[in-house]
């Protein structure tokens, strides 16, 4: 069920900082911020050739990102994502085993243009997880 290693998304506290820290110190293709209302966050996507980081940073005052920043001011690792065939099968996998998927349980169009779902924390040895339809 489980596909590839999409991207690790990080929460920062200063968005042009930490893509130029990527840009210009590491050496790495970066996007354009690309704001996302609907989420409450603005992202930028690192190119890897294996992978992506992105980049989060909240959006207005009602953000979801905006407590993990308050709690973590320096911020930090925010969750990773996964690909799926087959995102409805894999939701309806997951809730059988017991999974807690966050939200309503019906995919949302993520950063990439996808679908999404995320999964409780306490269901995924402590870390936020996204699956993305691949």
């Amino acid at each position: 069920m489980i596909g590839r290693l999409n991207h690790v998304a990080i929460v920062v506290s200063d968005l042009a900082r930490a893509a130029a820290l990527y840009r210009d110190t590491l050496g790495a293709r970066v996007s354009a911020p690309v704001p996302m209302p609907a989420h409450g966050v603005t992202t930028v996507f690192i190119e890897l050739p294996n992978t992506k980081i992105e980049l989060l940073h909240p959006l207005g005052d009602k953000s979801p990102v905006q407590a993990f920043l308050d709690r973590n001011p320096s911020g930090g690792m925010h969750h990773v994502c996964y690909e799926v065939d087959d995102i409805l099968a894999a939701r309806d996998r997951l809730k059988a085993a017991g999974m807690r998927v966050l939200g309503d349980g019906e995919p949302k169009i993520g950063a990439h243009g996808k679908p999404v779902l995320f999964l409780h924390p306490k269901d995924m040895c402590g870390t936020l997880v996204e699956i993305e339809q691949a």
